[in-house]
């Protein structure tokens, strides 16, 4: 089946092992278009360090009557059980989802059908498909990518439509999520991309060799 039949989950989050989880962005991804968002700010949960407000602009006087992140457990244990979840550079995302919640639920293992897994990943990076899809771009960097793209106009319209008026920017969580999302989505529009299965999307967005090897070798057989 190929990957874009299946619901991906595209996950952004602003702030730190400091500070906890101060805001949130979900774009899920099916058939190669984005069909849902969400987005909010949550109350800090220690230090907002002045470098970090210069980058996503959230002081703790603009989170301080907001929900806690951890009171988002149900939503995300229940992404996690629908479809995979994705990230540019995931392993950012992967270290502060962990820092909240080490394990979610049992769930699908997307790189292993029909089996089960207690893990966020494996996770769909858009930052490792884009450099080996497209070595041709000279950054890995998510503006640059979507930039380069051609994919800026597409992405301002859909922050009109789903981000808060503030957070129409880069380093807020849901304008970069969608960033990402869009990324994501305009691989369905190359045939060759769009014919890949899950197990070969998360492939190609590990590092380890061994791992992806492994997967292919899986899919083979």
């Amino acid at each position: 089946m190929s990957w874009t039949r299946q619901p991906i989950y595209f996950v952004d989050f602003e702030g730190s092992r400091t500070s906890g989880i101060l805001e949130f962005g979900v774009a899920e991804v099916l058939d190669g278009r984005i069909v849902t968002a969400r987005t909010r700010l949550c109350r800090a949960m220690g230090a907002v360090r002045p470098e970090d407000v210069a980058v996503h602009g959230l002081q703790e006087s603009m989170l301080a009557g907001a929900a806690p992140f951890a009171d988002e457990w149900e939503y995300f244990a229940k992404l996690r059980e629908h479809g995979p979840l994705a990230a540019h550079y995931a392993g950012v995302e992967n270290g502060l989802l962990k820092s909240i919640w080490p394990y979610p639920r049992s769930s699908p293992d997307f790189a292993r059908p029909g089996e089960s897994i207690v893990e966020w990943g494996p996770w769909v990076d858009s930052a490792r498909l884009y450099a080996q899809f497209y070595p041709r771009f000279d950054s890995g960097r998510l503006e640059t990518l979507v930039a380069a793209s051609g994919l800026q106009p597409e992405l301002d319209a859909l922050a009109q439509v789903h981000c808060p008026p503030e957070r129409r920017r880069y380093h807020a969580a849901l304008y970069d999520a969608l960033a990402g999302a869009l990324l994501l989505a305009s691989l369905a529009r190359d045939p060759r991309l769009a014919e890949m299965s899950v197990m070969q999307l998360l492939a190609f967005s590990t590092l380890d060799a061994e791992k992806r090897d492994a997967l292919r070798q899986r899919e083979l057989f």
